[in-house]
């Protein structure tokens, strides 16, 4: 069964000249799919609901096209059912083109906008003028008593198809009303400044750090409602050390409890820029308190003294290709990939999904960048990454990129695993230590210092080492960089990182931060 729009819409002429510009393949798609998308699903009447406005095309005698604006309160277009949906025709400038070109064709096209977020939806239909003589039930039921316009009539539209546009290209508007929303919480953070300066309180952090290098914050830029870059040049203006893709720095944080930490961010910036480091940072519920205190502290001109760039999620330097898959903020490291690909002119292919479109960060930039080389997929506009056909269609000698959330990176690795990819052709980086719901306790025993440690279940091996006063080197903690690895001198181990070879973990090493026992003890050359 064809999704409905494509048995409308690809006539063909249109199919003749997608064979011409070379998209006929990709689009052949639409006309194989098993969902026709000729019932409106909640998603779509949720989305048809909150406009204030669409554009709906009417064919005249003439045969030319007309295209009409239709505003009014939010909600005024109507879902009277998964078939139908309606508005009040209110009073205009009594042309009445759309009107009498309905009394001759029957067939409309809408488009509905939604500016903020970058999202359209497309409709194709059946109108039908009723005036309130003839239906006044109807009209009651299209009428919005708090918008005083004078209603003229109703039209009623019966759905023959439906399809989520692509989003590139629309410029983000906002109404008054959205703005107002936008700045309420920075208008209500600048009355709570105001009132803490005149109560002779600093609040605000302007420098952290003991590194031997002082960046400064030059630019900041609001990416996602809940990601923002933060661009950062060397203080004295000359150029910053040289990082390679993949590379992340160590910013120094304050977290909640006051004390003084660090989190770990990747590198989204081009790697052959010497001038400037950029990171994107997520503000995350489920974040450590990090992200937060990025957010509120990191603005122009504050200076964080750090170590130079480090890399524990490099970047192959031959001719091999690549497939880079990002979720969420794990698009960071894999733009800088990208770039440098790109630059060296490996074959390589981005794909790049979120649960929703405005969550994709740099997706305009990366879709200008990259073009055919770049894949966006949200599922708020029903496309999903299909990691499966993605490892199933590449090259025998791919190299393989993941970064984002663990299920992502679960699934990567069991397709790569069913298309028999050896473990070195898969990499990937986590953002945190990998949680393991079924843990239990572990009985550690440090040989050298004579000590049996109890580890709860909920505590890393790491932190019961620090807690018994025993110096083990540490840094990513997320098991990327392999700082904490020690060597086992029995018990079997869980190994949960991605810094150590199978050579190393043959040898007896493990990483302390995110690995554990398979058994209930472990006995430590420490």
């Amino acid at each position: 069964m064809p999704r409905a729009f494509a048995f409308i819409a690809f006539t063909d002429s249109v199919k003749a000249a997608q064979e011409r510009y070379g998209s006929r393949d990709a689009n052949r798609g639409f006309e194989l799919a098993e969902d026709s998308r000729s019932e409106l699903s909640l998603r779509e009447a949720e989305f048809i609901g909150a406009r204030d406005s669409f554009y709906m095309a009417t064919v005249g005698d003439a045969g030319w096209p007309y295209v009409q604006h239709r505003g009014g309160p939010r909600g005024f277009l109507k879902v009277l059912d998964e078939h139908h949906i309606g508005f009040a025709d209110f009073h205009g400038n009594a042309q009445y083109l759309s009107v009498g070109n309905l009394s001759a064709d029957e067939r409309v096209s809408l488009i509905l906008m939604d500016y903020p977020n970058r999202r359209r939806l497309k409709l194709w239909g059946r109108a039908r003028v009723v005036h309130e003589s003839e239906a006044p039930e109807l009209i009651a039921q299209l009428e919005v008593p708090s918008y005083r316009a004078r209603v003229e009539r109703g039209i009623v539209i019966r759905i023959e198809a439906w399809d989520w546009n692509c989003p590139q290209h629309i410029t983000p508007r906002f109404t008054d009303t959205e703005i107002e929303a936008l700045l309420r919480p920075l208008q209500e953070e600048n009355a709570d400044l105001k009132a803490a300066v005149q109560n002779g309180v600093r609040t605000a952090i302007t420098s952290l750090g003991h590194g031997p290098r002082s960046l400064v914050v030059r630019a900041v830029r609001q990416l996602t409602p809940r990601v923002r870059a933060i661009e950062f040049r060397a203080e004295d203006g000359g150029e910053l050390p040289a990082f390679t893709a993949g590379a992340h720095i160590k910013l120094p944080v304050v977290l909640p409890d006051g004390r003084a930490g660090f989190r770990h961010y990747s590198l989204s910036s081009n790697p052959a820029r010497r001038d400037v480091y950029e990171i994107a940072v997520l503000l995350d519920e489920a974040s450590r308190g990090g992200a937060g205190f990025v957010h509120q502290h990191y603005g122009l001109g504050f200076v964080a003294r750090v170590d130079a760039p480090r890399n524990d999620f490099p970047l192959h330097d031959d001719a091999r290709p690549a497939l880079l898959i990002a979720g969420g903020i794990g698009i960071t490291p894999l733009k800088a990939m990208a770039l440098t690909l790109k630059a060296r002119r490996t074959p390589f292919s981005l794909h790049y999904s979120a649960r929703h479109r405005a969550e994709l960060a740099y997706a305009d930039c990366l879709a200008d960048e990259f073009g055919a080389h770049f894949h966006a997929y949200a599922s708020d506009e029903g496309r999903r990454m299909d990691v499966a056909v993605l490892l199933r269609s590449a090259a025998r000698d791919t190299q393989v990129y993941v970064c984002g959330p663990e299920r992502l990176i679960a699934a990567v690795c069991a397709a790569a695993e069913a298309c028999r990819l050896s473990r070195e052709q898969v990499h990937f980086e986590h953002f945190a230590p990998v949680q393991h719901g079924g843990d239990a306790p572990v009985e550690l025993e440090l040989r050298r210092k004579g000590s049996i440690l109890q580890v709860p279940a909920a505590t890393s091996l790491l932190d019961a080492v620090h807690a018994a006063r025993v110096d083990v080197l540490s840094d990513c903690r997320a098991g990327n960089c392999g700082t904490c690895a020690v060597r086992v001198l029995d018990g079997e181990v869980d190994h949960r990182d991605t810094a150590l070879s199978e050579r190393e973990r043959a040898a007896g090493m493990m990483c302390l931060c995110v690995s554990r026992g398979r058994g209930t003890r472990l006995v430590l050359d420490l």
